[in-house]
């Protein structure tokens, strides 16, 4: 019998908690309230040694059923195309004009927070049309 397991899905960039606060805003998710003992996340990050500071942040679906975001901080910069990416499902069983403007409405709503529209694919005969999209880091998406 096979063991469904829970995941997270790890996002390497350059400024944790922005880039985690972005994706709270896109999937409806919460940051975790500060470590054990410390009011904000700024005095726990203001306790670190300066090279520790900002290295990692975290976001969740309040309702725990969606998996964990985890945001590490690494030196290098995106390189290439993510051989990973979410789809963000908000046109999930419309299709034709009405799926565009479902996607389209979502896309301003994500331009305003600071994503990039790359490209609209438009529907073929095997898939619905979908948005490619870059998050504030440049991290591909879709709006599906």
């Amino acid at each position: 019998m096979s063991v469904i397991r829970k995941f997270q899905v790890t996002f390497d960039c350059a400024q944790p908690e922005r880039v985690a606060r972005f994706w709270c805003e896109v999937l409806g998710y919460v940051a975790p309230p500060p470590p054990k003992g410390f009011d904000t996340w700024d005095a726990y990050n203001l306790s670190l040694p300066s090279e520790e500071r900002d290295a990692w942040f975290a976001c969740s679906d309040p309702s725990g059923v969606g998996s964990r975001l985890f945001f590490q901080r690494v030196p290098e910069g995106k390189a290439a195309k993510n051989r990973v990416h979410l789809d963000v499902r908000v046109g999930t069983g419309l299709v034709g004009e009405e799926r565009l403007a479902v996607l389209e409405a979502e896309c301003a709503r994500l331009i305003a927070l600071g994503a990039v529209r790359v490209r609209l694919l438009v529907a073929d005969e095997d898939n619905e049309s979908c948005l490619v999209m870059q998050d504030v880091e440049g991290n591909e998406f879709c709006l599906d």
